[in-house]
């Protein structure tokens, strides 16, 4: 386990090295006391006399002794909690750069209360190993070891009677770690549930509360974080009787030496000044002893946090080369694709399977240079999955994608975004100003030149109400604009970064009918010239497609222009029925509304 910590410690296990060591130092001051006072009662037991100087220095051995255990204990752990964060930070920087390489998708469906409880949470816990366990636990065994040796050889029988708690003691720990291992499992996988919904509950609070959902949503909240605490209770009610029992039994290293001693000198077979240092050395031993051993209860813990650590992000990494774009052209090839999410389930014997649900099928097309095409279906059709897969939120399972003939497994990431700009229905702002989240399309890009792609995606009358203009702040994930308005922004970072490949997966979804005209217009400077393809739930956003690709129950069964698809796709007619019939029904309210 200690090569596992080790792993991320690189230059800064000198500074663990030098923690133990002043640490054996601090706890070797506490042992030096009680051979003063052993130094005393010898005195009194031979009937000299004791001289006041010496006395005095006795005193003030104990004394000295007593303050450097302090010090010297409060320097050690000082410097095995730098080393310990610094420990901390190479962990989670590790966790970081694998996370970088796993699909993005994998990220999203384990949730930010999973990340969020993986880095600071779990990362965080094994502080009580690198700044406790190792510079403690290792300096108040070691001591003891070193003391026992020492009276071993001044008295082995007397010695052997002060062993005596010992074997009761780790019989006692044995019980506690077997007990609780076994209920750490379930507390853990229940703790990462609760985070995850709670982080839910809060962030769907105003859903809820809209559609009067608060029983139902408080009824689940409740229920995972009870089931956080049973679990807890549960594990900490099968170990606390086994702790207690040796926390006590422990420090009571004289409990056979007193009385079983006293009659060995009673019969010659020990002196008393032997007895003596035996005991004042096992009592000076039995508090070391204890929290050296009172650290042990966190190794199963740690074992199983380090593995938790190292399976959390346990997913075949996302495949991609390193090549730059190579491509001539900029069509889009989807040849044979087939795609389907990984999913947990429990079988008849109570076990946690994995397994995969196919949702995209053997799909075929190409979106040409210059064109726009479309992507319609019902809802869970597999439209927005073909957008993640071209921008590789995934892997496919099967086939593959290409631009330009060049399969952007066999490219880096960083070459592939620049190729193509991604804007989802829900666009992501950060805590910053208007001007920098539009920025980030292109860190390069000057005040001026934001302020012109701000323009052409019809954000000015955005700036227009706010007291700072495009420099106002959006706050946290954009909350202080509209759902419409973070969508116009999300455009004009797409018409700043100015990718030959633009994909739009619902991107009108939250406009409202009053704006419909203004992003209408921001599509139009977004997409001039450029290869398109729009996931549309608006059919009559989409009649002037190049290609319309019809898509159901993750299969491609038609394709061509509006009219083409209107005359020979049962499919597509269905769905501009249904269009169709929700405009109707839209404009009757609307009417109904005036006549009133």
């Amino acid at each position: 386990m200690l090569n596992k910590v080790f792993e991320y410690a690189g230059s800064h296990k000198k500074t663990i090295y030098l923690s133990i060591f002043i640490m054996l130092i601090s706890v070797t001051m506490g042992v030096l006391p009680f051979l003063f006072i052993y130094k005393i009662i010898n005195i009194l037991i031979l009937g000299t006399e004791i001289k006041f100087i010496e006395s005095i220095f006795l005193l003030f051995g104990i004394l000295v002794c007593l303050i450097l255990q302090a010090l010297l204990g409060g320097i050690g752990l000082n410097i095995s909690h730098k080393a310990a964060y610094n420990i901390l930070l190479e962990l989670r920087v590790s966790l970081q750069k694998k996370m970088e390489k796993l699909p993005l998708g994998f990220i999203e469906e384990k949730g930010t209360g999973f990340i969020k409880k993986l880095f600071v949470d779990d990362v965080g816990s094994l502080e009580v190993l690198l700044a406790h366990s190792l510079p403690e636990g290792i300096a108040n065994l070691i001591v003891p070891l070193i003391v026992y040796i020492t009276m071993f050889c001044i008295d082995w029988r007397l010695s052997l009677m002060s062993l005596a708690s010992i074997p009761l003691s780790v019989i006692a720990m044995m019980f506690m770690y077997s007990t609780g291992t076994k209920k750490m499992g379930p507390y853990y996988m229940a703790s990462s549930k609760m985070n995850n919904t709670i982080i839910e509950y809060i962030n769907g609070m105003e859903v809820v509360k809209v559609f009067n959902k608060q029983t139902e949503s408080y009824k689940n909240f409740s229920k995972d974080v009870n089931d956080y605490r049973d679990y807890a209770l549960a594990w900490y009610k099968t170990a606390w009787p086994w702790m207690a029992l040796y926390s006590a039994l422990l420090p009571c290293t004289i409990i056979l030496t007193l009385p079983l001693g006293g009659y060995f000198v009673y019969l010659g077979y020990a002196s008393l000044s032997n007895l003596v240092l035996i005991l004042c050395l096992s009592l000076s031993i039995g508090f070391p002893l204890l929290k050296a051993l009172g650290f042990l209860p966190t190794i199963p813990q740690l074992n199983y946090k380090i593995s938790s650590l190292e399976n959390a992000l346990n997913t075949e990494i996302l495949k991609q080369g390193k090549d730059e774009f190579k491509g001539i052209e900029k069509n889009i090839s989807y040849d044979n694709v087939t795609f389907g999410y990984q999913l947990n389930k429990i079988n008849e014997n109570g076990e946690h399977v994995t397994y995969v649900k196919n949702v995209i099928h053997n799909v075929n097309f190409v979106a040409k240079e210059g064109e726009k095409t479309a992507i319609v279906g019902e809802s869970g059709s597999g439209k927005s999955t073909l957008a993640k897969l071209l921008v590789h939120y995934y892997d496919v399972l099967d086939g593959s994608i290409s631009i330009g003939g060049q399969n952007i497994k066999d490219m880096s990431l960083k070459a592939l975004n620049k190729q193509i700009s991604y804007v989802a229905q829900d666009q992501y702002l950060f805590n910053d100003s208007i001007l920098e989240n539009i920025r980030i399309g292109n860190p390069k890009a000057t005040d001026n030149e934001v302020i012109e792609a701000a323009k052409k995606a019809q954000c000015i009358d955005i700036f227009n109400k706010l007291p700072n203009g495009i420099y106002s702040l959006v706050g946290e994930a954009g909350k202080m604009l509209s759902g419409g308005e973070r969508q116009r922004i999300s455009l004009a970072r797409a018409i700043l970064k100015n990718a030959p490949i633009i994909v739009l997966d619902e991107a009108t979804a939250f406009i409202d009918p009053e704006n419909e005209e203004k992003m209408e217009k921001a599509i139009e400077q977004l997409v001039k010239d450029k290869t398109v393809i729009v996931i549309a739930h608006k059919l009559s956003s989409i009649i002037d497609s190049d290609k319309i690709l019809v898509m159901n129950n993750g299969k491609l069964v038609a394709s061509g222009r509006h009219e083409e698809l209107l005359k020979n796709s049962v499919e597509y007619q269905k769905l501009w029925n249904a269009a169709i019939f929700n405009k109707e029904w839209k404009i009757n309210q609307r009417l109904g509304d005036i006549n009133v």
